[in-house]
């Protein structure tokens, strides 16, 4: 039986893969588990609990909160927000734990659970082992020791949170956005009203699209792995730009004024610059990943920055960044961790501060942008191959020693085994997309040949 945690939390099919009977076990098992580890010692434990708008999420909160509650917990229901939201209310009200559930980027039918712990972090590696082997204990027959009378946890809806979370990413703003038209798509999720009133309170000319979730359109043609609707739009009512978030709103992708997509590397490019003229980007230094187009590191090598780079993953990020004292981070998929304010990932807060940036210099997005060139990027997937010879095949060093030799310094060869799949992604850079393309062509060859 695989691990139930993955790098984002419990994610499956809804009352297929994450039943009502897993998300209350894990709830209980997660409230037993920071028990022990002394989290709740001397006073009634708190739980901040949220989601997006998946009408899986309706059942599955019930079952998280009856958790919660039979373990002892008072329960703080926030509805549906954004998964940083959660983050910060869990830090701002003092709380014990936080929930979400959600299933990101996903299709409708997924959903997940996230856990936070007190002040809106992610809850450790070990804590989750320790969550999931608790649970794995009591499904097979182990009773809980459960609270009775005035022990058990209490449930009060907290509307509070939504004008909470939205003051405080207007609150953290360098400057107002008066005088810019902008275009929001809520991916139908759980930004479909945070983040047009964060614009609007900023001092936005807001326009929105995506912003209608019905239980079963969330991500549906729209959002930020869909930005065909929002170019469009941007376009069409002449706007200076537009934002486009995800399912639970932690990611943040852009246009600019002409339609054109500003993705997580150039948003990155233009924060770090903002941030460093502003004596917020601490030791002058911004995380990024493997992954992150050239085009991106040879941008911050030309500003005069630093470039700390790692794994796949917005939590590697993350714990870089925790881990040095460090302000910015992301990854090019979107996800933009400014720590200075958020603990997580935060879709709305990046597309504000990025219209912010506009704002303030008042020159166009596409200007600003301007500062990084990407590089063409191919990505082939290798499938049925023994991926775990990646890094030890004779065969394989060679060929990507040649494609290096190639590409000198105005290109990058990149081969990773994938976390989910039998297969070896190979990735190539280069100034000329055909030379990237023939290059990435050959190494996949050569890694099918020799671990096939």
């Amino acid at each position: 039986m695989g691990r139930l945690f993955g790098t984002d939390g419990v994610r499956g099919v809804a009352n297929a893969d994450l039943t009502a009977e897993l998300a209350l076990g894990l709830s209980v098992a997660a409230a037993h588990v920071l028990a022990e580890a002394g989290t709740f010692e001397g006073h009634r434990p708190v739980a901040v609990v949220g989601r997006d708008p998946r009408a899986s999420g309706e059942f599955l909160e019930a079952a998280v909160v009856a958790g919660l509650a039979s373990a002892g917990v008072d329960v703080l229901r926030v509805g549906v927000l954004p998964t940083p939201a959660v983050a910060y209310l869990t830090g701002s009200l003092g709380a014990d734990l936080g929930v979400m559930l959600s299933a990101s980027h996903n299709p409708m039918p997924d959903n997940g659970i996230k856990f936070f712990a007190r002040g809106g972090h992610k809850l450790a590696d070990e804590l989750e082992d320790r969550i999931e082997q608790t649970y794995r204990a009591h499904s097979s027959g182990e009773p809980w020791e459960r609270p009775t009378g005035a022990g058990v946890g209490r449930v009060t809806v907290y509307d509070e949170g939504f004008d909470n979370y939205v003051a405080h990413l207007v609150g953290v703003l360098p400057n107002r956005l008066d005088g810019l038209k902008i275009v929001i798509d809520g991916a139908h999720g759980a930004a479909a009203r945070v983040s047009p009133e964060a614009f609007a309170r900023a001092g936005a000319d807001v326009i929105t699209i995506g912003t209608d979730p019905d239980g079963l359109n969330i991500n549906d043609g729209c959002g930020s792995t869909h930005l065909e609707l929002l170019r469009a739009a941007v376009v069409e009512h002449g706007a200076d730009l537009g934002v486009a978030h995800d399912g639970d709103a932690d990611r943040c992708l852009a246009v600019d004024h002409a339609g054109n997509e500003i993705d997580g590397d150039q948003i990155l490019a233009v924060l770090a610059l903002g941030m460093r003229e502003a004596g917020t980007l601490r030791k002058n230094i911004v995380v990024a990943t493997v992954m992150s187009n050239l085009g991106f590191k040879l941008a911050m090598e030309g500003a005069g920055i630093d470039l700390v780079q790692t794994a796949v993953g917005d939590r590697y990020v993350l714990e870089e960044m925790k881990a040095h004292g460090l302000a910015l981070g992301g990854e090019q998929s979107g996800h933009v961790i400014v720590l200075d304010h958020a603990t997580t990932g935060d879709g709305t807060l990046t597309g504000l501060m990025l219209a912010a940036r506009v704002a303030t210099t008042g020159k166009p997005l596409a200007e600003l942008a301007g500062v990084m060139e990407r590089l063409p990027q191919i990505l082939i997937n290798v499938p049925d191959v023994d991926k775990s010879r990646v890094a030890t095949s004779p065969e394989v060093t060679a060929a990507v020693a040649e494609a290096e030799r190639e590409l000198g310094a105005t290109g990058r060869v990149l081969l990773r085994p994938s976390g989910t799949e039998p297969l070896v992604r190979v990735m190539v850079e280069a100034a000329d997309i055909e030379q990237a393309r023939a290059v990435a062509e050959r190494l996949a060859d050569a890694v099918k040949s020799a671990l096939g």
